[in-house]
């Protein structure tokens, strides 16, 4: 067998985050091979790691990424299980490198990599914490912006089909973190969601004893408002609720939005 040095534990260690005792041994188990050893820890780590999948995810941090000509924009959320681990130097590291691999992603959902699988792995390793790639979508437009709150945790990012100035894009973003939209139209809206609330009103309708053409009336009005405060082109302004956002664009118009929000 050969020696294990001093040396070879802490260069093992430093590679891979885990204790010395650990790397001691994995060197053991595999007779001073540190690549061999490495696939060790690893094998080791993906057992620890299914043991814990079934751990709350409630923490995290949001990343977004914008390319040079601000075309597309690339968003993703890792979780964790603590907010200690999401303040934690090793954490946002990894979830930064998360985000630049993904940033090369086709447009729409992104499925993680095998290189992504293994960043996550290799940080679940050095902390020892519950943790996954959540979710993670790139958009490509004229003109993409982005909004991303100081804590991380929520992240906007939207495209138009026009040069937009930058304020007004932020504005934007900032408006959909905050009135979280269901859709850009009215169209988008899911429709059976708009049959739950055309139900629901024609109920109270009924319920309060309203003649039938009133009632109708009454449906149709409640409807309407439902859908206005849900498609993002007809929802108020939250910084002027005096206008909407198809009135701030003034002809610009949302192709593609995503917000992520971790809750």
């Amino acid at each position: 067998m050969a020696g294990i040095t001093a040396a070879m534990v802490k260069s093992l260690r430093d590679e891979t985050g885990q204790g010395m005792m650990e790397c001691k041994k994995a060197l053991t188990e595999t007779n001073g091979d540190a690549e061999a050893a490495k696939d060790l820890l690893r094998r080791k780590g993906l057992v620890k790691a299914e043991k814990k999948a079934d751990r709350a995810t409630t923490e995290g941090l949001i990343r977004i990424r914008i390319n040079d000509d601000a075309t597309r924009a690339t968003m993703v959320e890792l979780q964790c299980e603590t907010d200690f681990c999401s303040r934690n130097d090793v954490f946002r590291a990894m979830a930064d490198e998360v985000a630049d691999l993904a940033s090369a992603s086709d447009e729409g959902e992104i499925v993680p990599c095998d290189e992504i699988t293994q960043v996550v792995q290799q940080c679940f390793e050095k902390i020892g914490e519950n943790m996954s790639f959540s979710r993670g979508t790139t958009i490509k437009a004229v003109k993409v912006g982005s909004y991303i709150h100081h804590n991380g945790r929520a992240g906007v990012v939207v495209g138009v089909d026009s040069d937009l100035d930058e304020k007004t894009l932020c504005e934007l973003c900032q408006h959909i973190a905050f009135s979280d939209p269901m859709g850009i139209t009215v169209d988008d809206i899911p429709a059976d969601l708009v049959e739950k609330e055309k139900a629901f009103a024609k109920q109270q309708a009924i319920d309060s004893g309203k003649p039938a053409e009133i009632a109708e009336k009454m449906v149709a009005g409640k409807v309407k408002k439902f859908l206005s405060a849900n498609a993002l082109m007809e929802q108020k302004f939250v910084r002027d609720e005096k206008v909407t956002i198809k009135q701030v664009l003034d002809g610009a118009t949302v192709t593609a939005f995503a917000r992520f929000s971790l809750s």
